[in-house]
C-alpha cells in the first residue's frame, strides 16, 4: 500500500465522529489507569458498570488502599480475573503513593514498572494522558492493518514499529482510537461491513464483501 492511499484511510476513518466518544469512561488520569487494568480480557461495557460504582466509593490511591483488597474485590467481581485484577490495582495504588507521590508516571519504563501494565496500556497512557505520539496496537488494530494492508505484520510487536514508521504525526493522536472503532463496528473479525465501509475503495482486502 502506497503512501497516498494510507493518508486517505485515515482522513476517512479519523474524520469519522462516530469514534470521538472514547468508550473507556474516566474523569481523571488515574481512573484511566484503572480501567484499562480491569479491561484486560474484558467488555468495557463492563468496566464502565462496574468501574463507575468503584470510583464512587474510591477514585485515587489512597482511597483505594483504605478501603482494601477485599472491597476492590467485591466492586470488580463481574470482570474475569477480578482476582489478579484486584491484587494489582493495590500494589499499583502502593507503587503510585511510594514513588510518584499517588500520580500517574509519566514514562513508559515507569508504567511498565507496574503490575498489569504492558506496552498496550503504557501506550494508550502515554497518548491520552500525556500526549505523545504513542500507538497502542491492540487485536482489533492488528486485524484491521493485516486485513486492509494498511502495515501487514505477522506480530504486535512489528505491527507497532510499522505503524510508528508509517503514520504521519498528525494522525498519532486519534490513531489507536479510530482504528479500534472501526474495527470493532465496521471491520469485524467476522461478516466485517465492507459494503458500508468508509474506506472500501482503498482496502486491499481481497475477499470484500461487498454484494
Amino acid at each position: 500500500m502506497n503512501k497516498e492511499k494510507r493518508i486517505k484511510i485515515l482522513e476517512r476513518i479519523q474524520e469519522n465522529s462516530l469514534f470521538q466518544k472514547r468508550e473507556i469512561e474516566f474523569k481523571s488520569d488515574f481512573e484511566l489507569l484503572i480501567s484499562l487494568i480491569l479491561s484486560v480480557r474484558a467488555r468495557d461495557s463492563v468496566v464502565n458498570r462496574v468501574s463507575k460504582k468503584l470510583y464512587r466509593k474510591a477514585n485515587d490511591a489512597k482511597k483505594f488502599l483504605q478501603i482494601g483488597e477485599k472491597k476492590v474485590k467485591k466492586y470488580i467481581k463481574e470482570i474475569g480475573m477480578f482476582n489478579i485484577k484486584s491484587k494489582r490495582i493495590m500494589k499499583c495504588c502502593k507503587i503510585i503513593i511510594e514513588k510518584y507521590n499517588g500520580e500517574v508516571p509519566g514514562s513508559r519504563y515507569s508504567l511498565e514498572s507496574i503490575p498489569g501494565v504492558g506496552r498496550k496500556i503504557s501506550n494508550i497512557i502515554l497518548n491520552v494522558i500525556f500526549g505523545k505520539p504513542t500507538i497502542a496496537v491492540d487485536t482489533h488494530v492488528f486485524r484491521v492493518c493485516n486485513r486492509t494492508n494498511f502495515a501487514f505484520s505477522k506480530s504486535v510487536k512489528e505491527t507497532e514499529k510499522k505503524l510508528n514508521r508509517l503514520v504521519p504525526k498528525r494522525f498519532k493522536k486519534n490513531f489507536h482510537e479510530s482504528i479500534l472503532y472501526h474495527g470493532k463496528k465496521i471491520c469485524k473479525s467476522r461478516s466485517p461491513k465492507c459494503k458500508t465501509c468508509v474506506i472500501s475503495d482503498l482496502c486491499e482486502f481481497k475477499s470484500k464483501l461487498l454484494t
